[in-house]
């Protein structure tokens, strides 16, 4: 008799950004929030004559979602830079990776490959001298296409 296999846990997962041309990521900061892996597929109906029973559906369009990261500001700049770069250069675009890892922190259980990405918001932490909190910026970023490519030893998709 073989166990149901276990869910994955969502607090141990790195975001991998590198730009055209770059070899090494940007983003050398921990994120503490990752979401927006998302798709929605848009399917169309086709009445057939004479077929009053059923709707034939087919699928459409595929839409992704933003993905949108957060993480505590520090003197790491990169995300910003490459902002001001897609200005200058519309062109210039980037491949994301994000990787679930197992609660050890090392071992891969999946990994979603963004494709074509582009930054859509950078928003500056919210500044307040009473709370004591960690400042906490956010970045979106938009992609074209995204899969699943697997996990590692792990045990992944």
């Amino acid at each position: 008799m073989s166990l149901a296999p276990r869910p994955f846990s969502a607090f141990n997962f790195a975001v991998e950004i590198y730009p055209d041309g770059a070899s090494t990521p940007l983003a050398k900061a921990s994120f503490a929030e990752c979401d927006g892996l998302e798709v929605t597929y848009d399917v169309k109906s086709i009445k057939e004559g004479g077929a009053n029973d059923r709707v034939v559906r087919v699928p459409g369009q595929a839409a992704y979602a933003n993905l949108t990261l957060k993480r505590g500001m520090t003197d790491n700049f990169d995300l910003w830079q490459w902002a001001q770069d897609t200005v200058a250069n519309p062109a210039l675009r980037a491949n994301a990776e994000v990787v679930l890892l197992a609660a050890d922190g090392v071992t891969e259980r999946a990994r979603f490959q963004l494709h074509r990405c582009l930054p859509v918001k950078l928003k500056a932490p919210s500044l307040n001298a009473k709370d004591g909190q960690i400042a906490v910026e956010e970045f979106a970023l938009t992609y074209e296409k995204f899969e699943l490519v697997g996990g590692g030893s792990g045990g992944g998709a």
